[in-house]
């Protein structure tokens, strides 16, 4: 009986624990030190890469608190290939982002990719595979590689019996960087896509690699060297992060309850004033979310109201059509999807209609 109570308890103490665990994100800068990585007319790969990570870092530590954030790298350091999955391991990550900036023989290829780790180009062309993993042809111990050799069609046959666990969680992660990258630059959207990465095949956790664009293509080196570019590039990269934890969260089961939330929900009263009120919908949840949710963006202060058995959430609250503009233009970056919307004594109405109410 004492042994089942201790078993019990172990038991317990392990639920708790993976219960508890905070979420970990690891940041790859590619390349570094050593290694520049792809080199432009005016741009150095190791370079972009990380002023893009850091930026991630920064952003999603503001806004998503909770989140433990590994960085493989924070300075212009080498750090050899079979490391940086070693890292992600070490700090038993949950998700693994490694980003990185594409090069071309030619001058016309540009915009975005995401990869996952596939099979879906040997034996065509896996030109993109190749330059990121000759990386390992720098390095003095290559001897850990056990005779990879990053030019050889042979060496990855390796590959060949490979079952990634994590496929469904990298697709699913590198299908929303894509999305934003469409909604949030102006670069070409080249897809999702699969090719044999040696840091991706080694890490043990839902894995993508970002090229953010073509340091060979003159309008992508200009995009990603400017200071516009980069702040879209890390945006991109960190709503895709935020909608990743979220839909992680709901498959683990984490569940909040309302009464502990600073939100409000709006009532019939306080838009009862005889004028219309204007607010602005930032994004539409199916549950309230807690304080420190994502979705919130750091924000403080929302309302939310019930419709069609969705939460939607509301900022600002005014009886001015310009105070409300001024607030999305300001609130745009955070919220890109946000619109206008209107109430008048407590029922939701048409901006339209309310516009035509304050002539």
């Amino acid at each position: 009986m004492k042994r089942q109570l201790v078993f019990v308890c172990l038991c317990l103490c392990v639920v708790i624990s993976s219960a508890a665990k905070q979420f970990t994100l690891v940041l790859d800068p590619g390349h570094g030190g050593t290694d520049p990585g792809a080199v432009g007319t005016n741009a150095k790969e190791k370079d972009l890469n990380l002023k893009v990570a850091l930026l991630v870092g920064e952003k999603i530590s503001e806004r998503c608190p909770d989140v433990k954030i590994i960085y493989t790298r924070k300075t212009d350091k080498t750090v050899p290939l079979k490391d940086r999955p070693m890292i992600a391991n070490k700090a038993n990550g949950d998700l693994f982002v490694s980003i990185h900036t594409n090069s071309s023989d030619s001058r016309i290829p540009c915009g975005t990719e995401t990869y996952v780790i596939g099979l879906a180009k040997i034996g065509t062309n896996f030109e993109v595979a190749k330059r990121e993993n000759s990386v390992i042809l720098l390095e003095k111990d290559r001897e850990s590689y056990h005779g990879f050799d990053p030019n050889s069609p042979e060496s990855y046959i390796m590959f060949e019996f490979m079952q990634d666990q994590y496929m469904e969680q990298s697709l699913q992660m590198a299908d929303f960087i894509q999305q934003n990258f469409s909604k949030k630059t102006d670069r070409t959207d080249r897809g999702v896509r699969q090719d044999l990465f040696w840091v991706l095949h080694q890490t043990k956790m839902p894995s993508v690699l970002v090229e953010m664009g073509f340091v060979s293509n003159a309008s992508d080196q200009t995009y990603m060297l400017s200071k516009q570019g980069q702040e879209a590039i890390a945006e991109s990269i960190v709503c895709a992060f935020e909608q990743y934890k979220h839909e992680f969260d709901k498959k683990n089961g984490l569940k909040f309850k309302q009464d502990a939330l600073p939100q409000k929900q709006i009532s019939a009263e306080e838009t009862d004033s005889g004028k219309p009120v204007f607010k602005l919908q930032l994004f539409v949840s199916k549950e309230v979310l807690p304080e420190n949710h994502a979705s919130l963006k750091g924000e403080k202060n929302l309302s939310y109201y019930e419709e069609n058995g969705l939460i939607k959430y509301t900022i600002g609250e005014t009886t001015s059509f310009k105070e409300i503009k001024n607030l999305k233009k300001e609130l745009d970056k955070k919220f890109s999807d946000s619109f206008i919307i209107a109430f008048l004594n407590g029922e939701k109405i048409s901006v339209k209609e309310a516009l035509s109410l304050l002539k």
